[in-house]
């Protein structure tokens, strides 16, 4: 989750470079997880990594996602709603 007031994204530009978009963004990737994304999946065999939830897709998209208009909450561990990032 990138806010709009982020270095990156103040520049308001798109840079046609994902590493930079997409921290110029919110943004989620579907498709190919990466082991580092579970804990201790760098250890794991690809059997241990598909059963834990590992996407083993050929592909990994990264969608870049956020406007001005954008609120996103979270849940607290007492499941409370918590204000993460409010009008972008």
């Amino acid at each position: 989750m990138v806010p709009q007031s982020s270095p990156i994204a103040s520049e308001s530009r798109l840079f046609y470079n994902t590493l930079f978009d997409e921290n110029a963004s919110c943004h989620l990737a579907l498709g190919r997880a990466y082991r580092f994304s579970l804990r201790s999946g760098g250890r794991f065999s690809t059997a241990e990594f598909t059963a834990a939830g590992g996407n083993q897709s050929h592909l990994h998209v990264d969608f870049m996602i956020g406007s001005s208009e954008l609120d996103i909450d979270g849940l607290s561990s007492e499941k409370r709603e918590e204000a993460i990032i409010r009008g972008g």
